[in-house]
């Protein structure tokens, strides 16, 4: 506890810290320290939030069990209700800073970007993904974060075969990382006139957004290309060349950008776009060659792993990974994802403390 308690006192030295940097002239003038100082801010918060609840709840535990060996019956039977009722709610504290203190991924704070395609089951896949993009689309509205389109490919059927977008939002990343895999839907499809039920499946992939200080792409190893824009946009959009299409030689990723209003703008996206892929591909490979064990995550992350199931005649939706079973799909599906959300978060916080135990 010792050890334990000498962090948290380095964390709310930290956070006071913080606040002083906060209020000089040359950080106030620096946008980017500031936002990565508000990012640090943010994520300590709740520790040192938790920590003086616990200090003070600590405090009044050891005043009632001096009291609790008093002359006097009557301070002596309060103060031992007191410590009884104080007891379970240190414990309740301490457990909350464990989960806390546990190391955080240092891409949490940082917007994301994600990536839905429509993958078996033909025109219903695409129409799922159109189904989870707008799931998304609401959730984020619901938090006051900001979505912006990279790229996007309609279905002749409704949805999308692809549809890539950014969330511009504090902890986006944290939030929806548990997303990325193959989310699963059974129901029975508009075009199916004798009522049965099809499964099909839309992949989701998600992303943090890497500063380019943070990753360096080297920019010999990209291919730009400039384009005519496709689809729906206008007489403006489809007679400039205004889409851009980039390829990253060495892995092979592509990524096209077209929904901005100008060049310059859907460069800029895409060239954040491929730094975004390049990077969880080069992750990835570090992973692997160091044979980092996974027994601390609870998914893999990869396109390939079903991780979820929506089930439209039971209105029940099922996370594979931690068996989180909700007979609400018609409120989830509309965005309302804050238990299933929640639920996640709290599991790779306790896979990772299990796993620093080990």
């Amino acid at each position: 506890m010792a050890r334990m308690e000498e962090r948290l006192d380095g964390i709310v030295e930290r956070y006071h810290e913080i606040n002083d940097l906060m209020m000089q002239p040359e950080i106030v003038s620096d946008r980017k320290e500031m936002a990565k100082l508000g990012r640090e801010q943010n994520e300590i918060t709740p520790v040192v939030e938790t920590y003086e609840a616990y200090k003070k709840a600590k405090e009044e535990y050891e005043d009632a069990l001096i009291l609790s060996k008093e002359d006097d019956k009557e301070i002596r039977e309060l103060a031992q209700m007191e410590v009884e009722m104080l007891e379970p709610q240190l414990k309740e504290y301490l457990d909350k800073l464990e989960l806390l203190l546990v190391p955080k991924d240092p891409n949490d704070s940082h917007n994301c970007i994600m990536e839905i395609r429509g993958a078996a089951g033909g025109d219903e896949g695409n129409i799922f993904a159109g189904d989870l993009y707008r799931m998304y689309a609401k959730y984020c509205e619901s938090k006051g974060w900001r979505t912006e389109i990279i790229e996007m490919e309609d279905s002749e059927a409704g949805g999308f075969s692809l549809v890539s977008f950014k969330v511009n939002g504090d902890g986006a990343y944290g939030v929806f990382k548990f997303e990325s895999g193959s989310h699963r839907v059974q129901r029975v499809p508009k075009t199916e006139s004798q009522g049965r039920i099809h499964t099909s499946t839309a992949t989701v992939l998600c992303m943090p957004e890497i500063e380019e200080e943070d990753f360096d792409i080297d920019m010999n190893d990209l291919e730009i290309e400039t384009m005519r824009s496709s689809g729906a946009g206008g007489q403006h959009i489809n007679k400039t060349d205004s889409a851009v299409r980039i390829v990253h030689k060495p892995t092979g990723i592509v990524v096209k950008c077209q929904d901005g209003r100008s060049q310059h703008e859907n460069r800029a996206t895409a060239l954040m776009t491929i730094r975004a892929r390049v990077y969880e591909e080069r992750q990835k490979e570090i992973e692997e060659k160091s044979g980092a064990e996974r027994r601390t995550k609870i998914g893999t992350g990869d396109r390939a792993e079903k991780i979820r199931t929506y089930n439209y005649p039971q209105n029940r939706v099922t996370d594979h990974r931690i068996g989180f079973n909700v007979n609400q799909l018609d409120r989830i599906i509309e965005g309302r994802l804050d238990d299933l959300m929640s639920a996640l978060q709290l599991a790779d916080q306790q896979a990772k403390l299990a796993g620093e135990k080990n």
